[in-house]
Formats: C-alpha cells, sequence, structure tokens
C-alpha cells in the first residue's frame, strides 16, 4: 500500500473493471460493424480469465453470445448466402439443451479435447453458440471445423470437428 495515505483497489478489483471495459469495448466493435473482431477479442480475454477469474471470463461470455446476436442481425440485414453444408457423418451428437446453462460449454470442451483427430460431433443447441466458436478459435486456432448444419430459430445443430495433426 502506498505510503501516502491513498489506498489501492484490490488486484480483483482491477481485473473486474478490466473485463467490465473490455466488454464495454467489444459489443461497442460488433454495433460498429465488426462483430467478428469483437467476439475473437473477447474469446481471447476469456481464454485468460477464465481459469483464475471466473467471474470476469463469464461476463465476456455473456458479450460473445451478444456479440454473436449482432453479427447475425447484420448478416440478415445483409441477407448473406449461407456456407455449404458439410456431408461427413458425425460420430456423437451432444445436445446441451438440458444441461444448465454455466455447464454447457465445460461439457462441450471436454468432449472436443476428448475427439480423435479426424473426427467430430454434432452439437444441439437452443441458441446460436457462436460464441463457443470464437473460444474454440482462441484455444485452438486452426485445431477445429465448424459448420452449421441448423440454424434456429429453435434449434441449432453444428458439426465440430477436431482436424488431424500436420
Amino acid at each position: 500500500m502506498p505510503t501516502d495515505g491513498s489506498s489501492t483497489a484490490p488486484a480483483v478489483d482491477v481485473v473486474d473493471g478490466l473485463a467490465r471495459t473490455l466488454a464495454r469495448a467489444c459489443r461497442a466493435l460488433a454495433e460498429a460493424g465488426r462483430p467478428q473482431d469483437a467476439g475473437r477479442l473477447a474469446a481471447d480475454g476469456w481464454v485468460l480469465l477464465r481459469h483464475r477469474h471466473p467471474d470476469q471470463a463469464l461476463r465476456l461470455d455473456g458479450t460473445m453470445h451478444h456479440v454473436a446476436r449482432v453479427e447475425q442481425r447484420l448478416a440478415d440485414l445483409a441477407h448473406a448466402p449461407e456456407e455449404p453444408l458439410m456431408t461427413l457423418t458425425p460420430d456423437r451428437i451432444v445436445d446441451v439443451r438440458t444441461e444448465i446453462p454455466r455447464t454447457r460449454h465445460a461439457l462441450i470442451f471436454t468432449t472436443f479435447d476428448q475427439l480423435p483427430f479426424g473426427t467430430g460431433f454434432v452439437l444441439v443447441n437452443d441458441h446460436d453458440p457462436k460464441p463457443l466458436y470464437y473460444q474454440l478459435a482462441a484455444e485452438s486456432p486452426d485445431a477445429f471445423t465448424w459448420e452449421y448444419l441448423e440454424e434456429g430459430p429453435e434449434v441449432w445443430r453444428v458439426r465440430i470437428g477436431r482436424i488431424a495433426e500436420a
């Protein structure tokens, strides 16, 4: 503590403040028409926080969900063409709709980590799992594939594959 009588905020307050600031900046970046950059930035922050500061990481997870909605809204406005669907048959279906929200991403990451290289699974969710895409891209760049099979409004199905080691 400083000897001049001033006090310093505990480290967790600083981390919390930085997470709030990053979340606001990512939302503004998304609203400014750059949702993919915003999602990647929020995911990078999430990776740094998720183990030691899970509450602050949860804030960025919420930001990624917001960014995904903005991205979808912008795509709808632009009438963006859909990407082609994969023809691969999945090895497994992971339906997280009945899981409590705070355990969903952990279950998905565990499933992905246990995948043999060159295989995949179909994620079934009740909302667009785009924030998960950003998280996978931040933690495992160039190690996965992501293909929408169904895009709402009630059910989303995404084939997530694990790319073979080079």
